[in-house]
């Protein structure tokens, strides 16, 4: 009899899934996308009205064949991947392919569901549809768009900018939101002023503080006092003055709940709460969706199934009072304006299930899912309710007037159960708002028993966190849900961004690019015209635009643009950017000399310059003047001892070359001589660059040290540094050294006690790794990107998984990484594959000799 076949995404949600269908039904996982662009030049042909070449991703291949093998013998297809743009486009995919293998059952049907229980599924199944044309066209449109900026501005970025990678579409403009906030934050100015507070006791012993609000009968504002002067004059006034209350004004204040999480406010609550990254984030609600234990979290809406509301508020009835549960449901409403991606908002499919009953699951679920639980059900509780009460006190000659405020909480309602974090609380002068004030009655005569003046400056914009630039970018509506997550992920791997106390610094580099796009491609990095771009994308996916006539208005300025720039010399490219870069790589000293000047020749002047490893500055007077310094160092106070390379640190003791200390475009390095190739070495990480003298630098520059003879072998043991460190060597075999002090100082026994211990591990060289990629977001394990005998592969220390033929391992995400190895751990513990023996045909047995003809008589 013959099966409905159900391609999904995931072998969990396959396996999900499989447990709420019959013995009818046989589901199989694709394994996420199954056909790409090729990273090649013509995939997308706008000569030929864009039309889009696709190939099999080649780990896909197999689980194809095994899928069209099952699409063949069965009556019905059933396509049931994710219900958003992503999930339509790989049911999409699937179609396209097994149609082209002539696989495709009679009957072809596309289901969605919103989460994975098995009423939701069994409901799905009796209300097929057809793909979605429109959703469709929206994700070519898009993958178009990418893979046309990619493509065409890369080269022009190759050419023109030396060491940029490349360029996104949305990347590049979260990439400039981030340099844009470190340019204001340098040019930020600090601004002194003060604040005078005066402690009052009333008759019954009780205190409070009060802030001065008016001074001389002049109402303050923030910068009115500003300087020391001036506030101690006022604090003087205060401290000298007898009080009244003339007013006491107490109000009600309510605060309501936050709506149920969406994709971005999960992301940023993820962030500020549990300290998970949004791919970690998105990785970990995916595994809660697969397993059925939240709804679908790709999402704009905050709307909620009814049957869902009903059962907040029996949860809500059931763990606290009914002062906790409002008269009537709240309903909240959706601001997305492209309804295909506002689904219901991300939840608990049964929020009976507290997470004390889900404690088995891994501490990341776990974690994330008790998150989303309490914001669920806060969501659907009493309002919370304070009373605000404003003091105000004046002095007998009206020269003074403070403040005190403060607010009590009367009823917690949802803040019994659920607080949202702030990723940037603005500057608070009073710092009282949440002070319990005692009972004051009005006509009172507190007694000023002290005063203080205190000092403060103003701060610079904070730079971005994930949470605060999700949250941005949602806000000038760049991205979507399913794509924030990876923005950020890009910016990382390309190396233009570092995370520093969960805080994005740009890398020169990343500057550097943004400068480039600023200076030559304004349009296509405004926020507002990207912005644009993305409400066309959501009228795609309504029907209401055709997605080939905004890729042809796009093709039509883009295309001119790059060729332009492409005609253009390097070097004026670079003098360009150097004008526009002026404030960052050369500041003012402030002491009027110029801030250009060379520190090596004096009468140079330094200037932005391309090399092929990237740029750098350079003193005008080259070849006369060698002086170089990174992009990143500058002039000013801050750039270290950037001015002072090359050093002299002496004459080499055997040689007697001069040793220079200098700063290169890959950091410091030291130098003996002055020969077409001279000996270098660069300084390690772990050595302070202040402390290199002659000696340290005599001693890098004669590695590999020779420790001595092994006492087995006879052969060398030699310590050294690596690309991945400092190590040992001998004989072929490797052990790992903790610091560059263990290079010079490890002595013979030493040695032979650490290279045996490496031996214990098989004899092999001890792998280091090419990058830890970080904690996987589901086990937690740490998965470290490696180098193997048959090329690179990640590993969480359970199981190992091989890369992509072809795919760069240095841009592989963490996400990608988790994947990999979830889908090798799914396959189960790999097999050696033995060789079939191969079967000797018999020996062709010989024909009997053919029995000649007697030759024909003649006559």
């Amino acid at each position: 009899m013959a099966k409905s076949l159900v391609i999904v995404e995931s072998p969990a949600k396959a396996k999900t899934i499989n447990k709420y269908l019959g013995s009818n039904y046989d589901v199989i996982a694709s394994y996420g996308h199954v056909r790409d662009l090729p990273p090649k030049d013509g995939s997308v042909d706008p000569e030929n009205d864009f039309a889009m070449k696709w190939q099999v991703q080649t780990d896909r291949s197999k689980q194809l064949r095994e899928i069209a093998s099952k699409a063949k013998a069965a009556d019905r297809l059933i396509l049931a991947t994710d219900p958003d743009r992503e999930g339509e486009a790989i049911s999409w995919h699937l179609y396209e392919h097994l149609k082209a293998k002539k696989a495709l059952p009679d009957t072809v049907e596309r289901v969605t569901f919103n989460q994975i229980t098995k009423a939701a599924v069994t409901a799905a199944m009796g209300a097929p549809r057809q793909l979605d044309t429109p959703l469709v066209d929206a994700y070519l449109a898009r993958r178009a768009l990418d893979y046309l900026v990619g493509f065409t501005l890369s080269p022009v970025l190759w050419r023109k900018l030396p060491g940029a990678k490349s360029a996104g579409r949305v990347q590049s403009v979260a990439l400039r939101l981030i340099t844009e906030r470190e340019r204001d934050i340098e040019a930020f100015d600090p601004q002194e002023y003060w604040t005078v507070l005066g402690t009052f006791k009333l008759p019954g012993g009780q205190t409070f503080p009060a802030r001065l609000v008016k001074w001389q009968g002049n109402p303050l504002d923030k910068f009115s006092l500003g300087n020391a002067a001036v506030a101690n004059e006022a604090k003087a006034d205060v401290e000298a003055g007898r009080y009244s209350v003339s007013a006491v004004e107490t109000k009600p204040v309510t605060r309501n709940p936050y709506p149920p999480f969406t994709t971005s406010t999960l992301q940023q609550e993820a962030s500020r709460k549990l300290g998970m990254s949004a791919s970690d984030t998105m990785r970990t609600a995916q595994a809660l969706y697969e397993a059925g234990h939240i709804t679908y979290m790709r999402t704009d809406g905050v709307e909620m199934a009814g049957e869902a509301i009903a059962q907040a508020r029996d949860v809500i009835a059931d763990r606290y009072t009914t002062a906790h549960l409002p008269k009537s449901p709240r309903v909240y409403k959706s601001k997305a304006k492209n309804a295909q991606e506002a689904h219901e908002a991300v939840r608990p499919t049964d929020l009976s299930k507290g997470p004390e009953r889900l404690s088995r699951l891994p501490e990341a679920q776990r974690r994330l899912y008790d998150l989303i639980w309490k914001r669920t059900l806060a969501s659907q509780m009493a309002s919370a309710k304070f009373d605000r009460t404003t003091v105000t006190l004046h002095d007998a000659h009206g020269r003074v007037e403070l403040r005190a405020s403060g607010q009590v909480l009367v009823f917690p309602g949802y803040l019994a159960l659920y607080r949202e974090d702030v990723d940037d609380a603005p500057e608070d002068d009073a710092g009282d708002d949440d002070r319990r004030l005692p009972k004051i009655d009005k006509g009172a005569a507190p007694e000023c028993s002290e005063a203080s003046a205190e000092q403060h400056f103003t701060q610079p914009p904070p730079r971005f966190s994930e949470a605060s630039l999700v949250k941005r970018l949602e806000e000038l509506g760049i991205g979507r849900p399913s794509t924030y997550a990876s923005i950020l992920q890009v910016l990382k791997d390309r190396e233009y961004v570092r995370m520093e106390q969960k805080r994005f610094y740009p890398e020169e580099k990343g500057r550097l690019l943004t400068a480039f796009l600023e200076r030559y491609f304004e349009r296509y990095v405004q926020y507002d015209f990207t912005a644009g771009l993305e409400e066309q994308l959501d009228e795609i996916s309504a029907g209401d635009e055709n997605y080939k006539d905004v890729l042809r208005a796009f093709w039509k300025d883009f295309f001119p643009k790059t060729e332009e720039i492409m005609e253009r010399q390097p070097s004026e490219v670079m003098a360009s950017i150097d004008e526009f870069l002026e404030p960052m790589l050369f500041p003012d000293k402030g002491d009027g000399t110029d801030p250009r000047a060379c520190p090596s020749c004096g009468d140079g002047r330094l200037a932005l310059r391309g090399g092929k490893f990237g740029a750098f500055i350079a003193c005008s007077n080259y070849p006369e003047c060698k002086f170089t310094r990174e992009f990143g160092n500058r002039s000013g106070d801050d750039a270290g001892a950037a001015g002072e390379y090359p050093k002299e640190l002496g004459g080499h003791p055997v040689s007697g070359e001069l040793v220079t200390l200098r700063s290169g475009r890959f950091g410091l390095f030291v130098q003996e001589g002055e020969e077409k190739k001279p000996p270098r070495a660069s300084i390690p990480k772990d050595v302070d660059p202040d402390g290199v003298d002659l000696d340290m630098a005599v001693k890098l520059l004669g590695l590999p040290r020779v420790i001595g003879q092994h006492p087995e072998t006879g052969k060398d043991i030699e310590s050294a540094i690596g690309r991945y460190g400092p190590y040992l060597r001998h004989d072929g075999k490797y052990a790992k050294l903790s610091s560059t002090e263990e290079v010079f100082e490890t002595g013979m026994n030493a040695a032979v006690v650490k290279l045996a211990e490496a031996a214990k591990s098989g004899g092999r060289k001890t792998a280091e790794p090419l990058k830890i990629m970080g904690a996987h977001p589901i086990s937690g394990d740490e998965i470290r990107l490696m180098e193997g005998r048959y090329g690179p592969y990640v590993t969480d220390g359970t199981t190992n998984a091989s890369l992509k033929r072809g795919a760069d391992p240095m841009t592989l995400t963490l996400e990608e990484a988790a994947t990999l190895i979830d889908e090798r751990a799914a396959k189960g513990p790999a097999k050696k594959r033995r060789k079939a023996p191969v079967k000797k045909k018999p020996a062709a047995k010989k024909k009997p000799a053919a029995k000649r003809k007697a030759p024909a008589k003649k006559g």
